[in-house]
């Protein structure tokens, strides 16, 4: 019998693939809490155990190092295994991370909860972003970006309902059924997911993409990713310093039940800030990438991480201000949230996906480095007095990444994707006599 060519997978209609984005919204949705509501729950935690405000902290550090550090392994198994499996994992720890706080007596308990939920929110989140960049490589920035701002202003939806049943009936009730309530949700919305099959998508005609399959060796050996690298720690670190510190930074600011009156609903500035700050977050990861889907990945930083530093500033000059406070903390979070879908789609273009997970799961790493970071914004401000300190120095971080976007990293993405234009039509022609080495190539493409 001779042997047949292997069939193409069938074409998929775009109400297949939108539904996986919104899965992969939801999923997102459930796993925000723990890093965005957290801050809701240190003022308590405190006042129970009577902990210090950076060893209290010091849990929030642990939970995103976890999350971010393990993430190439998880990329390991998503490539392996598929997304369904691992974010129902990721469902499971998320879920049991917020009832072992819910019975936290020590600080110990305390990290070892933070580090379950690292595992399982890392599990989710690189999961659905992973998958988001498979189903739509030609609209990358918008599919990551809708994914990852789901993770982004998730929490918006449940501010209210978590600092409320905080007040009525203590933080460690909350963590319990909350922490049953979105791991539930992660589970059963896991069994929708599944990964595209070859040749069932397109790539972009207006965003360079590599036609090369990266593997993790051959992409940590190019200086672009070291680039992205650094980048990425420089424009991630003041809003996680933001997002773990808000609720403390308006408090010294002496705005933290301040009322705040905007359209008729009047809130304290915190809360209302902290609504305002997710919401403005998830608009800005689908925004920034569906812009960066047609006018580049580089201009886009460029623009965003202006904003960021630039808020950054002013929220150190004017925020004492209700609100002063309430603009600029959104202004900032605006201009933060999109790194984390302008990170992954360039990741992807410029590597390829057929090791998405575990390339961008490295890359994704720079973010535990950021939160290392984190715990030493209350030490700077306390031998300063000020957070004007820490803020300027995060906004420095921010503005130097943005001229690091068109003057480095532009440049450097242009020669990578030529030389490989070049290898490729070689190729074609018949020029070469042998496979070219993808870590050679790229190395020479970033020299």
């Amino acid at each position: 019998m001779n042997s047949q060519p292997a069939a193409s997978a069938p074409p998929v209609s775009d109400a297949v693939r939108w539904t996986q984005i919104v899965v992969g919204i939801v999923c997102m949705v459930a796993a925000a809490n723990i890093q965005y509501a957290w801050t809701l729950f240190v003022p308590e935690i405190q006042a129970t155990h009577g902990w210090t405000r950076a060893s209290i902290q010091t849990a929030f550090t642990i939970f995103v190092v976890v999350q971010t550090w393990l993430t190439p392994i998880e990329g390991y198994f998503i490539d392996k295994y598929g997304p369904r499996v691992i974010v129902a994992a990721g469902g499971f720890f998320t879920g049991l991370s917020w009832v072992v706080d819910s019975y936290a007596g020590s600080l110990g308990m305390l990290y070892v909860g933070s580090a379950i939920g690292g595992i399982g929110v890392g599990c989710v989140y690189a999961t659905c972003v992973n998958n988001a960049l498979k189903w739509f490589p030609e609209k990358r920035g918008l599919a990551v970006g809708l994914t990852a701002g789901g993770y982004g202003a998730g929490s918006a939806l449940t501010i209210l309902p978590i600092s409320a049943m905080i007040h009525s009936s203590g933080y460690q009730t909350t963590f319990f059924w909350f922490g049953l309530l979105q791991g539930a949700l992660i589970i059963a919305a896991s069994l929708f997911l599944r990964m595209p099959q070859k040749e069932q998508v397109k790539a972009s005609t207006k965003v360079a993409q590599t036609r090369r399959d990266y593997t993790l060796g051959e992409a940590i050996r190019t200086p672009v990713f070291w680039v992205m690298w650094a980048m990425f720690i420089g424009t991630v670190t003041g809003g996680l310093m933001a997002v773990a510190q808000l609720g403390v930074i308006a408090h010294d600011l002496g705005v933290k039940e301040t009322p705040v009156s905007v359209l008729g609903l009047t809130m304290a500035a915190l809360p209302f800030a902290l609504m305002l700050d997710r919401v403005m977050n998830g608009i800005s990861r689908p925004l920034f990438g569906f812009i960066s889907d047609h006018i580049g990945r580089e201009a886009t930083m460029f623009v965003a991480f202006t904003l960021e530093g630039v808020g950054i500033i002013m929220l150190s000059r004017f925020g004492h201000d209700p609100m002063m406070f309430l603009i600029l903390s959104g202004m900032v979070f605006l201009a933060w949230g999109e790194v984390y879908s302008l990170f992954s789609a360039t990741s992807a273009d410029t590597f390829g996906t057929k090791h998405a997970g575990k390339i961008y799961g490295v890359l994704y790493c720079a973010k535990g480095v950021a939160a290392l970071l984190v715990p030493m914004g209350n030490l700077l401000m306390e031998a300063t007095g000020t957070w004007a300190t820490v803020l300027y120095v995060t906004a420095t971080m921010d503005l130097t990444a943005a001229a690091c976007a068109l003057l480095v990293l532009k440049p450097m993405l242009a020669r990578h994707h030529a030389r490989n234009a070049e290898l490729a039509r070689r190729a074609e022609q018949g020029e070469t006599g042998h496979a070219v080495p993808v870590g050679a190539a790229a190395g020479t493409a970033n020299g």
